[in-house]
């Protein structure tokens, strides 16, 4: 899940990571300032912020920690102390951000989450806040043993692929596969609506296609719907769109999608069956549609 980002080794990343407490199970770089960005000009990515992700098993004695290391990158929250801080980060996404950090001179800003809300968002898309990020090409700095875990970071690759098919047509280009996945989690983002850069999505993905073959190559190559010609940097796909294969895709979509996409489809009051909708929608001929609006 690890490329060399930019012109630099992750040296300068973990350097960063020596400044925090070391009990995460996973930590990862993301963003323009670790992946450049079509656009931008070579030195650009050098200046901008870096982001990071930590997760963590536990949040109050992270935060506690971290506030006998690094009490100014708190606001003032910082004197209600660690359990009140890890109260405020389970609200929203479950991710609690310090912004506009310097460190080793740079600017940085990092998000801490709760090991456990990481997996439920990986494997069920509670928010898509972060398992939106990890479809995403990213840096990852550290990641323990927990099984769990890892499991959770391939499923969330697998609903991304799953997606995309529904919404792609029958056949497709594999910049156009990474075009969808990529922008999964910016459908549902206000802030693409309301005037940031609606070529966002085709700046991340052009520059960036080696790292999206090596994120997602495993999973495309177990795929039977894809011939995946790795030496040539290309796929040939040929989804199934009849009903039955759009309802396999859809029984295979994280539960809260499937949710939104019953609420969409089933006015209130009826309580019909999950299974029983998706498979009306299978049916159908808008049914990427549904999915992209779910």
């Amino acid at each position: 899940m690890t490329l060399p980002a930019l012109s630099s080794s992750g040296v300068k990343f973990r350097r960063v990571l020596a400044h925090f407490p070391q009990e995460l199970s996973l930590a990862f770089a993301y963003g323009s300032g670790v992946f450049r960005q079509a656009g931008a000009s070579a030195g650009h990515g050098e200046n901008n912020m870096l982001d990071f992700v930590f997760a963590v098993d536990d949040s109050v004695t992270w935060h506690m920690m971290n506030l006998l290391k690094n009490r100014s990158h708190y606001s003032f929250l910082k004197v209600f102390g660690p359990k009140q801080i890890s109260s405020i980060q389970n609200y929203g996404a479950g991710i609690y951000y310090n912004t506009l950090v310097p460190c080793n001179g740079r600017m940085i800003k990092y998000g801490v989450i709760s090991t456990d809300t990481l997996i439920d968002d990986l494997l069920h898309w509670k928010t898509l806040y972060v398992a939106g990020r990890l479809q995403k090409p990213v840096k990852i700095l550290t990641q323990n043993e927990n099984s769990k875990l890892q499991a959770a970071l391939v499923s969330n690759l697998k609903s991304a692929v799953t997606a995309a098919f529904l919404m792609l047509p029958e056949s497709f280009s594999e910049e156009d596969l990474y075009m969808q996945i990529a922008g999964l989690s910016y459908s549902g983002d206000f802030r693409m609506v309301i005037g940031e850069d609606r070529s966002k999505v085709q700046n991340i993905v052009k520059p960036n296609v080696p790292h999206f073959q090596k994120l997602y190559s495993n999973i495309l190559q177990d795929c039977p719907q894809v011939v995946y010609k790795h030496h040539l940097g290309r796929l040939e796909a040929s989804i199934d769109k009849s009903p039955e294969g759009q309802f396999t895709q859809l029984m295979a979509l994280p539960r809260t999608l499937q949710q939104k996409i019953t609420s969409l489809v089933d006015p209130p009051g009826k309580n019909r069956d999950v299974e029983e909708i998706l498979l009306q929608v299978a049916h159908d001929p808008d049914c990427g549609f549904v999915v992209h609006q779910g």
